[in-house]
């Protein structure tokens, strides 16, 4: 007997983080290595979920079938983060260093934002590694399938950037976005 195809969707983390890459991109044909370095997973375990998606009718070669039944409900689903997934996300961020003010918009809140000023995640904090910085971003924009735009700031800039009414900060503090992290009380 054949499985529904909600079973087959949501058997695999694997397969979750290839359907966020594909609905972030849902006009974009796309490369089976395309997938598998933006998700961080391997070539094999991309082709085999591919297939499987492939069989339910949601993926055509090498583009989302847009005639899926299910297809705007099913990306609603899969775009929508859980409370665990913020959970997860503030305590990365403050792995990185000390972190006294994070928020996360754009992508993370369904509101894509085209001002260039715009970005999907901003943190304020000293001392904050590099490293650890590039490794978090890397391991976020695999999980939510998509290049996260970021920006970073010590405390002291951001004060003063703050009390200048500097643009970016007008920016990212007056559109729609979700403070994570607040120990500055803006």
């Amino acid at each position: 007997m054949s499985k529904h195809p909600i079973e087959i969707l949501f058997d695999s983390k694997a397969r979750f983080k290839i359907l966020k890459y594909l609905f972030r991109n849902i006009a974009k044909t796309f490369s089976i290595r395309e997938i598998s370095e933006h998700t961080q997973e391997t070539l094999s375990t991309t082709r085999k979920e591919l297939k499987k998606l492939a069989e339910i009718g949601l993926v055509k070669k090498d583009r989302i079938n847009t005639n899926f039944e299910y297809l705007y409900e099913l990306r609603d689903l899969v775009l929508k983060s859980s409370p665990s997934e913020k959970t997860r996300l503030i305590a990365q961020i403050n792995k990185l260093g000390k972190i006294k003010f994070a928020a996360m918009g754009g992508i993370f809140i369904d509101k894509e934002n085209s001002d260039p000023l715009a970005v999907d995640i901003f943190i304020v904090g000293d001392d904050i590694e590099k490293r650890r910085l590039t490794n978090f971003l890397k391991s976020v924009e695999a999980d939510v399938g998509k290049e996260v735009r970021f920006a970073t700031m010590d405390r002291e800039e951001f004060k003063y950037r703050f009390g200048m009414f500097d643009r970016f900060i007008r920016v990212l503090l007056e559109g729609p976005h979700e403070k994570l992290i607040n120990k500055l009380g803006v």
